[in-house]
């Protein structure tokens, strides 16, 4: 049994994608081809946003918008310790400081009454310069942004989305990445829209700021390409993966459709055996991963291990919450600092998730764990 089965899907769009990347190969554009404006243009669309900026991976969406707005040393950027390190290794990279808020019991996204005292206590020690937040939507289901959005104004600091996991999802009928002064979402391969290698994308309303953005996303270029306004990096996502994200956005809602079949279908079997996902109203999830709790660390072992000996994978998203990882020791945060987090940490667990999971796979699992 696959985790995330990507091969199904490849057999789905087998001849599209091919004819796509032919067609990159037939015009030699391997860097910056037609398809990159085209796939930014049908993302756009597809948000609901003015501009979209393709790139590199998950992290440079993350790392580009933070560089265009000139945060760095001496700047305080609120996020969650639940994540993957990217959230806050971007942080880190421009110079500033990741200031950890604990996540909501429920939904595992950030908590917004602790991220409100929090933002308060750093403005009150009058040592950092309070400058943006940074939710992440976990597991594919939106943070709490009707909340998280008027924190940020109160405070006056920018909202930089990260659905890294969670492209597709909806909250009050609009899409994720639509939600704050910019978005960055991850076209990594396990993502729920995945290329075949590394791509990213950023998303925003704001004019001034995508022209930034465009330039450095190609080492600051100016006017031409020997012309550097700014430092940048290079960012720039790659022809063939746009060509394989084109065909793939085809089916992308059918496969959303699927996943929330299946993620019904899992809290059905499972509501009396494990605590299982929460989805507040509103919302539409897409998945990115079907996470679970075990009573404790030692259930949740036992668990993990009797679906191992009948060939089913788990996975652990995330053991170490980031202000315990050796990477952010110099912030002296210590055990029992964010204690939802931690808990969550020892309980967690996910189960395979993909649209092509059926329902015989799905109750096998679910008796392998009852």
């Amino acid at each position: 049994m696959q985790f995330i089965d990507l091969k199904s899907q490849y057999l789905r769009i087998k001849d599209m994608v091919s004819n796509n990347i032919q067609t990159v190969l037939n015009s030699g554009q391997y860097i910056m081809g037609a398809e990159i404006s085209q796939l930014e243009k049908e993302l756009s669309v597809y948000v609901g946003v003015k501009h979209c900026l393709s790139c590199a991976s998950g992290t440079d969406a993350l790392l580009i918008p933070l560089m265009a707005w000139g945060i760095g040393e001496g700047d305080a950027v609120f996020t969650t310790p639940f994540t993957f390190i990217a959230t806050a290794e971007v942080i880190s990279l421009v110079g500033a400081t990741p200031i950890f808020v604990d996540i909501d019991r429920d939904t595992f996204n950030i908590n917004p009454e602790l991220l409100d005292e929090a933002i308060q206590k750093v403005k009150n020690e009058r040592k950092l310069n309070t400058k943006a937040i940074i939710p992440v939507d976990l597991f594919g289901l939106c943070a709490n942004y009707s909340r998280i959005n008027e924190i940020a104004k109160k405070h006056n600091l920018i909202v930089l989305e990260d659905a890294a996991q969670a492209f597709g999802a909806v909250q009050n009928g609009k899409k994720s990445c639509s939600f704050g002064t910019a978005a960055a979402t991850s076209f990594f391969p396990a993502k729920p829209l995945g290329c075949y290698g590394d791509g990213g994308a950023v998303f925003t309303d704001d004019d001034n700021l995508i022209e930034i953005m465009k330039s450095i996303r190609i080492h600051g270029q100016g006017s031409d390409k020997y012309e550097n306004v700014r430092i940048g990096l290079n960012g720039r996502m790659d022809t063939i993966q746009a060509a394989v994200l084109l065909a793939k956005l085809t089916i992308f809602d059918e496969e959303i459709e699927l996943r929330n079949i299946i993620a019904k279908r899992y809290n059905e079997l499972l509501k009396d055996k494990l605590v299982v996902p929460f989805t507040p109203e509103d919302n539409i999830s897409v998945w990115a991963q079907y996470s679970v709790l075990a009573k404790s660390s030692e259930e949740r072992q036992k668990i993990q291990d009797a679906l191992k000996q009948k060939g089913i994978p788990t996975a652990i998203y995330y053991p170490i919450p980031l202000h315990l990882q050796k990477a952010y020791s110099y912030l002296n945060y210590k055990q029992g600092d964010f204690p939802v987090s931690e808990e969550i940490a020892k309980r967690v667990f996910s189960l395979p998730m993909h649209p092509y999971l059926t329902e015989e796979e799905q109750k096998n699992i679910c008796n392998a764990i009852a």
